[in-house]
């Protein structure tokens, strides 16, 4: 008979977790996301595919969205709602995972404001992505950071707009 070991750590219980759960590891903690609303789906979808076709159309790299995994480091496992690789730092993604530090990403804002707003925006500060936004479903807000490759610096607050000067583009919604 194999004896097989309890988990002991929060990212050894998320890799027995079944595909597409929605949850995150930060630290030695899992956190567990409910089902997305409309506003948020819909403001999710308009990004997303907006954003995929850009990208791809023009050959700057991948473009995913929810639910995809990123891995930053060993204790920490998010899933952002958009994710863009440039082609450049296209060596990240492995096995059909994200396994480094994205160039930009998008949260819309669910249930927990908090952990997007805060938490999770000085993880993204600290290993150095370089654009970060916070979409609000229900204003419309969008709040914007860019990284000057020691912080975050933050841009004026938009409505309905994310405007990219990695990409060079603004996508509305």
């Amino acid at each position: 008979m194999k004896f097989k070991m309890p988990p002991r750590s929060a990212t050894e219980v998320f890799n027995l977790l079944p595909e597409g759960t929605l949850a995150e590891v930060i630290g030695n903690a899992i956190y567990i996301s409910q089902p997305r609303s409309l506003l948020h789906q819909d403001a999710l979808g308009t990004l997303a595919v907006a954003m995929h076709q850009y990208v791809k159309s023009h050959q700057f790299g991948k473009c995913v969205c929810l639910p995809i995994d990123v891995y930053l480091g060993d204790e920490y496992i998010l899933q952002p709602d958009i994710v863009f690789i440039s082609t450049e730092n296209l060596g990240i993604v492995k096995n059909d995972k994200i396994k480094g530090v994205p160039d930009f990403l998008v949260e819309i804002l669910g249930e927990n404001h908090e952990h997007d707003l805060k938490e999770k925006r000085k993880l993204y500060e600290a290993f150095g992505v370089k654009e970060y936004f916070i979409v609000d479903p229900t204003t419309k807000n969008v709040i914007a950071y860019y990284h000057n490759g020691e912080k975050y610096i933050q841009q004026e607050t938009k409505l309905g707009k994310i405007k990219s000067k990695l990409l060079k583009k603004v996508f509305s919604f």
